[in-house]
């Protein structure tokens, strides 16, 4: 396997690694893009057991100049908010026919494709995964 193909597979799996971890805690997820698709927002509240009180999370994954961006909010609006940005993934491919999400029925379906160009030949690297939420009690 060649170099450009393991940086896809990498890029890839780094994506659906960080998107599933948020994805299974989220009560409430919300597909804003075109046809329903990125970007994709996933939110859940934790109970802070010290002092008895709601944590609000709200996690954005957005596709920006082929890079995944994860922009994690706490207590989004309040006076504690916190907010935390990063790049989890580089080289994906935005078009919504090789990178999609869909949400239907507490599963929510991603297809996430990785594509590095200007060598001999292009070299992409797709998964689709199926992630369960957590219910909304």
């Amino acid at each position: 396997m060649d170099r450009a193909r393991l940086t896809c597979v990498k890029q890839v799996e780094n994506a659906i690694h960080y998107i599933v971890r948020d994805a299974q805690m989220a009560q409430q997820v919300t597909l804003a893009g075109d046809d329903d698709n990125f970007p994709l927002t996933l939110s859940w509240t934790e109970w802070n057991k010290d002092d008895d009180s709601n944590i609000e999370h709200e996690v954005i994954y957005s596709i920006v100049s082929g890079e995944l961006k994860r922009s994690c909010y706490v207590n989004r609006g309040e006076p504690s908010e916190t907010l935390v940005e990063n790049v989890v993934a580089r080289y994906i491919d935005s078009d919504p026919d090789n990178t999609n999400c869909d949400y239907a029925g507490g599963v929510l379906s991603l297809e996430l494709t990785a594509a590095i160009t200007g060598f001999p030949k292009e070299v992409s690297e797709t998964r689709e995964v199926e992630i369960t939420t957590r219910p909304d009690w």
